[in-house]
């Protein structure tokens, strides 16, 4: 892969390139992005929320990706999405700026004998590659990473720096994972005998489908005897954990500092927003969108908006309601038993 260097489209070019419709000047040159606030002259911004309309009027970008409905308040050039934020990432990726990585072994790296790395693939520096692992076609394994023993990486797997795949990970194409992430560590599998803990073994792995992106230092556990299974088009943010024998449906996505505890299966389509948790052993259905900072302490049968927690208030407000709390059951059981009383 090669960088472009200083890639230029016109309008008209993008609009075709990605079906979409063409308002004002097809010749408009786009030679970046940015947002409606910073956007200059040569730069493509979009609207998507409707609170930055306003912005529509004094914007200088050359070029706006807006829904048909805001089309008539862009003095320039438009271009017509149906998901103007969708648009707008397709077009980004145009302007992304990717370093060539020249198929090959660094020196530094060390390779087990029984290990296969396909010749067309990047093996950075000081990369590790343990016994009967496997590297496909068009992968790059940046620098620092470790891949442990029975490990596989499918056609265009990328691991950016200092990524480590413990033991029996296996990856399917086009999987990205971001700097410092761990695959494949044992799971928290703990069992206490006579008042000290003996760890239960994690004999299985971690299945990572295609097209899946795992965030900065997440860490995913590998199964105590079935593995962890992220289906394909998972997307995992930064400081996330997944615990062991979690299973994570096709097309959900994790954001930062969110957990999986062991053996919760979460389904496809989900959203689980910054800081959930979802407790070990449930399940969640397909098409859940949890709030961020909930806690998912009982399995979700149906689709839907879940929360959980108190919002945010001042601390005064706070600690009079946190004193009320534990009256709620004296409170309830009055309740109850009034309702129950035979009318006099």
């Amino acid at each position: 892969m090669r960088a472009m260097d200083h890639p230029e489209f016109t309008a008209a070019a993008l609009a075709e390139r990605f079906s979409l419709q063409l308002q004002g000047d097809g010749a408009t040159p786009v030679r970046g992005v940015a947002t409606l606030a910073s956007a200059g002259p040569g730069q493509l911004a979009f609207l998507a929320n409707p609170r930055y309309r306003g912005q529509l009027a004094t914007t200088a970008a050359a070029v706006v990706v807006v829904r048909a409905e805001d089309a008539g308040d862009v003095r320039g050039t438009a271009l017509i999405a149906r998901d103007p934020y969708v648009a707008f990432a397709r077009i980004s990726a145009l302007f992304e700026r990717v370093p060539a990585r020249a198929p090959g072994i660094h020196p530094s790296a060390v390779v087990d004998p029984t290990a296969e790395v396909s010749p067309d693939a990047h093996i950075g520096p000081f990369v590790s590659i343990g016994a009967r692992s496997k590297v496909a076609a068009g992968c790059v394994v940046g620098p620092g990473c470790v891949i442990g023993d029975d490990c596989e990486l499918g056609e265009g797997c990328e691991l950016q720096a200092r990524v480590t795949l413990y033991t029996r990970v296996r990856l399917g194409k086009r999987v990205r994972i971001l700097p410092g992430a761990v695959l494949g560590a044992a799971g928290f599998g703990l069992a206490m005998d006579a008042g000290h803990w003996v760890n239960v073994p994690q004999l299985g792995g971690v299945v990572v489908g295609d097209d899946c992106e795992i965030g900065a230092n997440s860490c995913i556990d590998r199964g105590a005897l079935d593995d962890t299974v992220l289906e394909e088009d998972v997307r995992i943010d930064n400081l996330v954990q997944i615990g062991h024998n979690v299973r994570i449906g096709a097309h959900t996505a994790m954001a930062g500092c969110s957990a999986a505890a062991g053996s919760a299966k979460i389904g496809r389509y989900c959203l689980v927003g910054g800081g959930a948790g979802i407790l070990g052993h449930l399940e969640v259905a397909d098409k859940v969108l949890v709030t961020a900072m909930s806690l998912v302490t009982h399995s979700i049968r149906e689709p839907g908006e879940y929360s959980s927690g108190t919002p945010l208030t001042d601390n005064r407000t706070w600690r009079k309601n946190a004193a009320r709390f534990k009256q709620l059951d004296a409170l309830a059981r009055r309740v109850i038993a009034s309702s129950q009383r035979s009318p006099e």
